[in-house]
Parts: structure tokens; C-alpha cells; sequence
């Protein structure tokens, strides 16, 4: 039997496809999420509502397969392109420099509205939740776990250290300040998440 309410990329046009993908994401922008609607989204891509309807069960799962077009993963099919978080030997300036990155990126108005927008209807969409974890999250996680264990082949982190668990150390303090804005985003404020989560408060 098939599912009807998954997209059928096989059957999509491209150029529609692009076009619903750019007005999701630039309605989201304007207008915030609860007064974007499939019908405003429809009018802006030059597509029927009930084209959006065949693709996607909902104007979330849109907005979430616009938003991993927009971070560059990979269309269903296609072919992924190898990423790693850089090893130069250095294990803070490499976690420094991602981390930066990830600044830029969440401080970048394309990103912000999107991201705000799908990680507040994951917290009551218990599917699209698992689906932003699944798809964006947890492919970003792996690399910071692959480059703590590359650190543990080289003396750099103890042999006991679980790198799923120490991530979070500098990952999730940053995630919570920007979603609860309970302080700027900056340069700074992660490279001392660095230096705290590689060597501790405790007195030197």
C-alpha cells in the first residue's frame, strides 16, 4: 500500500519544488511561523495548494525539507558529500573554529527564522521533532563525537571519556542560550565553552 502522505520526489518538478521551498522559507522570515500557511505559501511559489498537499502532509514538513535544502544536505538520492570537522592536531582550535562557524550560521537571518520556527513545532510535533533530530541534528553531533574520538587516539581526551556525553558539554549550553536568548551569541562566550569543557573550573 502506498503512503500517500510521503513526498513523492520522483514526480516533482524541480522548478516548483525550489520555488515552494523559497516562499516557506521567506514567509517564515516575514511573518513568523503561526501566520505562514500552506495557502500563503502556494500563492508565493505560483503553485495550486493542493500541489504542496501531494508533496508534503503539512506546511512543517515543507518548512523542514526547505530549511535542509537551505543547510545543503543532500536531496533524498542523492549522493552525500564526506564532512569532517577538521583534525590539525589541536583538538580546542578545531572545536573553536566549528563553533564559530555555528555562531555565524545561527546569527545569519536566512537560518535564524527557519531554525526558531521547527525547533519550536518540534516541541508539540513529537514527528517532526524526531524528523529535525534525525535529518539535521544528530548528522552535526557525529562529527563532533568522530573528531572527540580522533582525540582519544591521539592521548588528547581520556580513554573513558563517552564522546556522545561530552559533546553536549559545549553544544548544548550554546543551543540553549540561542533558543532561550538568555544572552548574546559570540565568539567569545564559545571559545570559552571550549576551554571549560577540556579543562574544567576547578582550580588549576
Amino acid at each position: 500500500m502506498v503512503d500517500k502522505s510521503a513526498p513523492d520526489a520522483a514526480r516533482r518538478s524541480e522548478k516548483s519544488r525550489r520555488a515552494i521551498h523559497a516562499a516557506a522559507l521567506a514567509l517564515v522570515g516575514e511573518v513568523g511561523y503561526p501566520r505562514t500557511t500552506v495557502e500563503a505559501i502556494a500563492a508565493r511559489a505560483g503553485v495550486g495548494k493542493q500541489t504542496i498537499y501531494r508533496w508534503w502532509p503539512s506546511k512543517a514538513d515543507v518548512l523542514l525539507e526547505a530549511f535542509l535544502d537551505l543547510a545543503g544536505q543532500p536531496a533524498p538520492g542523492a549522493a552525500e558529500q564526506p564532512y569532517a570537522i577538521p583534525d590539525t592536531g589541536d583538538l580546542a582550535a578545531d572545536l573553536k573554529a566549528v563553533l564559530r562557524a555555528t555562531v555565524d550560521e545561527l546569527l545569519d537571518p536566512r537560518f535564524e527564522a527557519p531554525s526558531r520556527a521547527l525547533a519550536a513545532e518540534g516541541l508539540i510535533n513529537e514527528q517532526l521533532g524526531r524528523e529535525f533530530v534525525t535529518k539535521l541534528l544528530e548528522p552535526q553531533l557525529r562529527l563532533y563525537a568522530d573528531r572527540l574520538r580522533s582525540a582519544q587516539d591521539a592521548g588528547a581526551v581520556r580513554a573513558d571519556v563517552d564522546p556522545r556525553i561530552a559533546l553536549e558539554l559545549f553544544v548544548s549550553p550554546l543551543a540553549q542560550r540561542w533558543l532561550q536568548r538568555t544572552g548574546p551569541l559570540s565568539y567569545a562566550y564559545t571559545d570559552t565553552l571550549v576551554e571549560y569543557a577540556l579543562h574544567g573550573i576547578a582550580p588549576r
